[in-house]
């Protein structure tokens, strides 16, 4: 241990006494650097809404100072929720949609358990089980936007979602408490969550047609997808760190079978342009901020991006999807007690854009007009949980 405190003041050359209460400091923010990196996660939709980022789940909260104990474990368990209703083409809000009541309405909910076994030193091993449970309403799914705010009625979904397995690697030995490190992750996303949920959908006073719900709030996508994650921290002092993470989901498969049509039959234009069938699309995010602590608690303020690219990086991209970003601030703030770090994140959205997807460059080509779809965003995202070790 006298080993490491010395290697630890050299590297970050703090001035003063290095003593048990400035180890305990540094424990707590480097902690909270590596869970910032894990509230996120959520595969569904934050381009929140109709842009169908799934919640990621738990990235990795190792926390530095444990890894050498191989026989530890923790437990994150994170819940998010956001309700989406402002229609944006492009960066370009349509507030006309929400003034005539045509607007549609997600509430998102999910619940990411992520199991976390320490191997070694370096190595950790992760399991991601998200729990999800959405509501969509509208207009234009059912009766048709021309009928009235009285024709409007909801889909729902529930059950598990995506399941997902990740290895991480430190790229420097934790136990020497380092100034700065970083963890890659890799990790297998399956087809667990049900890309096929279908629910009624009211066409009039007599009539309602079962069919596959929207895709912003299918429990799955229907693809195995290869996750790759690398988060990192840089300790400025023993109070103040930064931290940044990224992730990316690549979806080799193009299309999952599910049609588009919500209860009908698909547009003859869907067809023609390669929208009536609902793509697996690849998604990302990013993130990065500072983090200060004080004796138990700790604030982190940030930047952070997700969203949904037009194209995958493997395989095709053809099929509904709708492709966007949001770009957040994120305040977070947690509190550590023992083995239980509780924590609040609460990204608020300053940039939503929704992109050109193929079918919408297809349409564009062919009619010789260029055309791009719409989606509806929230305006913030509410990231409640807590990290036990054990």
């Amino acid at each position: 241990m006298k080993a490491r405190i010395s290697n630890f003041k050299s590297e970050l050359n703090f001035s003063g006494k290095y003593n048990i209460s400035n180890f305990m400091h540094m424990k707590i923010y480097i902690i909270v650097s590596i869970i910032a990196i894990s509230t996120f996660f959520q595969l569904n939709a934050s381009a929140q809404g109709c842009v169908a980022i799934r919640g990621i789940g738990g990235v990795s909260c190792l926390n530095p100072h444990e890894a050498a104990d191989s026989s530890s474990w923790s437990l994150t368990v994170n819940t998010r929720y956001f309700k989406s209703y402002k229609h944006f083409v492009g960066m370009a809000e349509q507030k006309e949609r929400v003034e005539n009541e045509t607007e549609v309405i997600n509430h998102n909910f999910s619940t990411d358990l992520f199991l976390q076994k320490n191997l070694s030193k370096r190595f950790s091993f992760g399991v991601n089980l998200p729990i999800i449970s959405n509501a969509r309403s509208s207009l234009y799914e059912h009766g048709g936007n021309a009928v009235g705010s009285s024709a409007r009625h909801a889909t729902h979904s529930f059950g598990l979602g995506d399941v997902r397995l990740a290895t991480y690697y430190w790229l420097r030995d934790p136990g020497n408490m380092p100034r700065w490190n970083a963890q890659v992750g890799l990790g297998l996303k399956l087809p667990t969550g049900d890309y096929q949920y279908q629910d009624y959908f009211i066409k009039n006073d007599t009539t309602k047609v079962l069919g596959p719900v929207d895709q912003s709030i299918q429990l799955g996508d229907g693809g195995t997808g290869i996750t790759l994650e690398l988060s990192t921290f840089y300790a400025f002092s023993q109070k103040l760190s930064a931290y940044g993470g990224f992730f990316y989901l690549s979806n080799p498969r193009e299309q999952n079978g599910v049609t588009t049509g919500r209860g009908s039959a698909v547009t003859p234009a869907s067809i023609t342009y390669g929208s009536n069938i609902m793509s697996v699309p690849d998604q990302y995010m990013y993130r990065f901020g500072l983090s200060y602590m004080t004796k138990h608690m700790s604030a982190n303020l940030g930047l952070r991006k997700e969203g949904l690219p037009s194209k995958d990086l493997i395989g095709g991209s053809n099929g509904f999807r709708r492709p966007g970003y949001v770009l957040s601030v994120e305040p977070g703030i947690s509190l550590t007690q023992k083995k239980i770090t509780y924590f609040v994140n609460l990204p608020v959205a300053i940039q939503r854009n929704r992109t050109q997807s193929v079918p919408d460059k297809i349409r564009s080509q062919k009619t010789n007009s260029y055309y791009r779809g719409d989606a509806a965003f929230a305006d913030y995202l509410v990231n409640v949980g807590a990290v036990l070790k054990f």
